[in-house]
């Protein structure tokens, strides 16, 4: 028995062990970390209106531009990140992470026009990422065993977040305005990010020099069998997805020909999503370890092609909430069922690049998806959108099926 399945042995069977502790602290600080930054996914289009865009031509428009702005310079600085987590441990970029999100946050309810929104926006990009350096700190310290079912349930710690946040954020939003709403946020990302710092447990040894030449170049990361097809599955996932959210709660408001309570029933609709995902995720990822992550991948990406698709279908707020709480079973298990594979297909040492960089090709899919999502609300409607939504994920499903082997 090689000394790593010993290891993954003992911890295994011990209750007790490190892993359990911080996959636990790691499980609410991420929850809490997305609420935060999702407080205000239910009224940005509003926002905007708030601060100055007065022609509801450019609402679509700005809402996709603000959506990609984060996404841009994360797409930069994700990989970079990553690198130097390798070389000084996962925790402490989770610390910087959480942090920094809190303060920017709160800035953000402060500003006086979109440009200084989207300038916040474009330092957020840069020095926040809590799901990837949260992924990263999580899938070091797992047993190799538990890699399918402990990212499953950090994705559920997401999923919850994306509910309870724009749905609590919505509510708030309508009662004190917007701008207090931005600041509750930062105080929960704060609260978060002491959480992982007195909670969560690494026992991080620095590489040695020889270590990190062996390991330390991202050229190695794409000569391994199917790491590149995986990149491109991020990137053709997020950017799919990221098309359709900018628009919605645009989409819900002309649906519903809602005048009042905007921002709590798009709250509404993300939280019965979330909640079907979060129930989807965990189950999906334990299920994965044990039937295969790529045949998995495949049928619920396929599923989640579908229940886009049905979107464009929707002619009333009944109808799109049934909707959306299929596809949030649908879609719960592609995330995880994708971060496993990552993890199966490189090794602990390299973990922090590998997830940088495919939090590198997610943040370019979010960068172009919102814009191109913006861009063809103003020009198109808000349905066709979500058929473009469905045919780009029958395009994911093709380099899973070629190359990423089992």
């Amino acid at each position: 028995m090689t000394a790593t399945a010993k290891e993954n042995a003992s911890q295994d069977t011990d209750g007790t062990s490190s892993w359990r502790c911080t996959l636990s602290v790691m499980f609410v600080a991420q929850l809490l970390s997305i609420v935060g930054f999702a407080f205000a996914l239910p009224f940005i289009p509003f926002y905007i209106r708030e601060i100055g865009v007065t022609d509801e031509k450019l609402v679509p428009v700005w809402a996709g531009i603000l959506g990609a702005a984060a996404s841009l310079t994360m797409t930069i600085f994700s990989p970079i990140w990553g690198w130097l987590s390798d070389r000084y441990g996962r925790k402490l970029m989770v610390e910087r992470a959480m942090f920094a999100g809190a303060v920017i946050t709160m800035a953000m309810g402060m500003v006086g026009n979109v440009y200084q929104l989207l300038s916040l926006l474009l330092v957020s990009g840069a020095f926040t990422g809590t799901i990837s350096a949260s992924i990263s700190l999580v899938s070091s310290v797992l047993p190799v065993t538990k890699l399918g079912f402990g990212l499953g349930l950090m994705q559920v710690a997401v999923f919850l977040g994306m509910s309870l946040g724009p749905w609590i954020g919505g509510m708030i939003a309508d009662i004190v305005g917007y701008r207090s709403t931005f600041i509750a946020g930062g105080v929960i990302l704060l609260v978060g990010g002491f959480l992982v710092l007195m909670g969560a447990k690494e026992k991080f040894i620095r590489p040695s020099a020889i270590s990190l030449k062996r390991s330390g170049s991202m050229r190695t990361l794409f000569a391994l069998p199917g790491f590149v097809s995986l990149m491109a599955v991020f990137f053709l996932f997020h950017f799919s997805i990221q098309i359709a959210i900018p628009i919605l709660p645009l989409f819900i408001e002309q649906v519903g020909n809602l005048k009042t309570g905007v921002a709590s029933t798009t709250g509404l609709m993300f939280a019965v999503t979330g909640a079907t995902a979060s129930v989807s995720a965990v189950a999906i990822g334990y299920l994965s370890d044990r039937m295969g992550h790529k045949r998995v991948l495949i049928v619920n990406l396929f599923i989640t092609g579908i229940m886009w698709a049905a979107h464009a279908l929707a002619r009333n707020i009944p109808q799109l909430l049934v909707i959306r709480i299929i596809f949030g079973f649908a879609a719960g298990g592609n995330l995880p069922t994708m971060n496993a594979l990552v993890g199966k297909v490189t090794t602990k040492e390299t973990y922090g690049k590998a997830y940088g960089l495919m939090a590198s090709m997610t943040s370019l899919g979010m960068t172009l998806g919102p814009l191109a999502g913006g861009i063809m609300a103003s020009h198109i409607g808000f349905r066709w959108p979500f058929v473009v939504v469905s045919l780009l994920l029958s395009l994911v499903v093709i380099p899973v099926i070629l190359s990423v082997k089992r």
